[in-house]
Formats: structure tokens, C-alpha cells, sequence
């Protein structure tokens, strides 16, 4: 008997196959001419007995049940997390799962296209020792926000009403070592507000054990004033500046204003700048305990802090 146990039957075939059992054909004889096995014979025959004409078409090859499969409350909560632009790193330390999992859970949600939504390609750069040995300082400025506005220009439909609603300063505090950042909304980037974060960034970090020894920024009006050079030599700290033209000296700084407007700034629409202002601690909490950082092996820039450990402990 030739039989060809690979053979798969058609759905015309099946009520063939059927239909001439039902007719008082033999099994053997049946399963020879259409080049199946007699165990398939007595497949579609059991199906059909149970089931009639529709247990003769085609199944689905998915298992009745999957006890390891991803919950479907955390698979969402992966996809609205992958919709703020998350990386799969990062999804699966706040969900509790491996990347691989992440991985393939935003696939089959057709989330899985690089370019804006995943994290750029780690660089090799250098970095100072310890924390402390240098802090970027920079600036960014935001647009105000009034009322209900747009979350990038502070503007809502009528361009007139808002016109000079004017700007917001985010001046920020990047340490070279650790990545640990330092950040503030002020309403100006004069040399007043430069210093006087400059103070507070420098009680801030010495708060966490860390001793600032060198500040760099860029050549901006604020870093070149008299009392801000004034305010480093009465801080006891070296004060360098990029090269003209030159933002790459300072990339520390620019990489992290890009994370914070892409990852809080940007991320939703707000009602207003003090709404927006109100979430940024909670977010550089974030950020400095939790956020996995490429540049860090995935880990979050406390972990090469001293102390931070206890820190994070005290975050999670």
C-alpha cells in the first residue's frame, strides 16, 4: 500500500472522504486512493460524527491553553509603555520580564521598528574616574505653556493670544562619572540664575557625597560673565569651556536634555508650565534611581554613586 503519511487532505477532499465511508467503503481502501493513512481516515471520520460538517475545515495549530504566556494586563502595559517610546530594556526592568519576552510581545503588536522609538547605539566615550572629577552644565529653553496649550510650543490654535507668551530655561547638571543629573526650570538664562544653580546643583550633589572638582560648560553669555568666573574660584572649583563651536566637547549634557525632553518634556501634552514643572522631580527620580542607562551596562546612574545603593533601595 502506498501511503504517504505527509499528505494533507483539502477541505473537499475531507466531505470526499466522508462521504464515501458513509457510503460503505472501506477504510483501507479509501486511505490507499487518496494517499493518507488509515489513522487519518479515522480522524476526519471521529471529527465529523462529532461535529458534522464543520469539524471537516481547517484549525488553528495554537495550543487550548498557554500557562506561560505573558499576562494580558502586562503585554498592554508593555505596548503603552513601547507608545512613549520606551526600548525594550527598559520595558522589561519596569514589567518584570526578559527582553527576549519584551521583545517578542512588541512584535506581534507590530511594535518592533527601530528609529525614533528605540534607544540610539551605544558609543564608546571617555569618562572621568570618579564622580565628581567633572559636571557639564548646560542649558535648554522650553516654551511656556498657558492654559491649554501645545506641549512643544505653548500654543493653542489662536497664534495671536499666545504670541510672546515668552520662554522657560531648563539649566542642567550632568556629572561626567556617574551620569547622576541635576535639573532645574528657571525663568532666564542670565549669569544670576547660572550661578545661583550652580550653587544649589553643588549642595545638591555634596548631599549625595559627591565633591565637584571641575565644571564644563559651553561659551554661552552667562558661563563667560565676570561673577559667574567670580562664583567658581569662591566655590573652589575649576571652570573650563567647550571649544567654539564645538557642542560634541559637551556631549554628556546635550545627550541628557535630549532624553529629558523626548522622556518628560515632550512625552505628554500638559495643561500648563507649572503642570509641567510638577512632574520633573518625580521623572529625574526616574532617571537617576531606576532608568536603566545604556552608557552604564543598563544600569541607573545612583549605581556609581557612594551610598547609592541605599538610595535606590529607598526609591524601589
Amino acid at each position: 500500500m502506498n501511503v504517504h503519511k505527509n499528505a494533507r487532505l483539502t477541505p473537499h477532499r475531507r466531505v470526499e472522504l466522508v462521504g464515501r465511508i458513509s457510503a460503505g467503503e472501506r477504510v483501507i481502501e479509501v486511505a490507499r486512493q487518496l494517499g493518507v493513512s488509515r489513522r487519518t481516515v479515522y480522524k476526519w471520520i471521529v471529527r465529523y460524527r462529532a461535529e458534522g460538517q464543520a469539524g471537516l475545515a481547517d484549525r488553528s495549530s495554537r495550543p487550548h491553553s498557554s500557562p506561560r504566556r505573558t499576562a494580558a494586563a502586562i503585554a498592554l502595559g508593555m505596548k503603552v509603555l513601547r507608545m512613549q517610546r520606551w526600548t525594550c530594556a527598559e520595558i522589561a526592568h519596569a514589567v518584570g520580564v526578559s527582553a527576549t519576552t519584551a521583545a517578542r510581545v512588541l512584535r506581534r503588536a507590530g511594535l518592533s521598528r527601530r528609529g525614533r522609538l528605540s534607544a540610539p547605539p551605544m558609543a564608546q566615550r571617555y569618562e572621568h574616574t570618579r564622580p565628581g572629577d567633572l559636571l557639564h552644565l548646560d542649558m535648554k529653553k522650553l516654551g511656556r505653556i498657558a492654559g491649554v496649550g501645545h506641549r512643544i510650543t505653548g500654543r493653542a490654535g489662536n497664534v495671536n493670544v499666545h504670541h510672546g507668551i515668552g520662554w522657560e530655561h531648563l539649566h542642567i547638571g550632568v556629572d561626567d562619572h556617574s551620569r547622576v543629573a541635576y535639573v532645574e526650570v528657571l525663568p532666564d538664562e542670565s549669569a544670576v540664575s547660572a550661578r545661583a544653580f550652580l550653587r544649589r546643583a553643588l549642595r545638591w550633589f555634596r548631599s549625595h557625597d559627591v565633591h565637584v572638582r571641575r565644571i564644563l560648560t559651553d561659551n554661552g553669555s552667562a558661563y563667560r560673565s565676570d561673577s559667574f568666573r567670580a562664583t567658581c574660584r569662591a566655590l573652589r572649583v575649576i571652570h573650563r569651556r567647550t571649544r567654539p563651536y564645538t557642542p560634541r566637547t559637551n556631549g554628556k549634557a546635550e545627550r541628557f536634555i535630549q532624553t529629558a525632553l523626548r522622556e518628560w518634556a515632550y512625552r505628554r501634552p500638559y495643561y500648563s508650565s507649572a503642570d509641567r514643572a510638577r512632574v520633573l522631580p518625580g521623572w529625574l527620580e526616574h532617571y537617576n534611581c531606576a532608568r536603566p542607562h545604556a552608557s552604564l551596562n543598563g544600569r541607573p546612574p545612583l549605581s556609581r554613586v557612594p551610598g547609592g545603593n541605599n538610595l535606590m533601595l529607598a526609591h524601589s
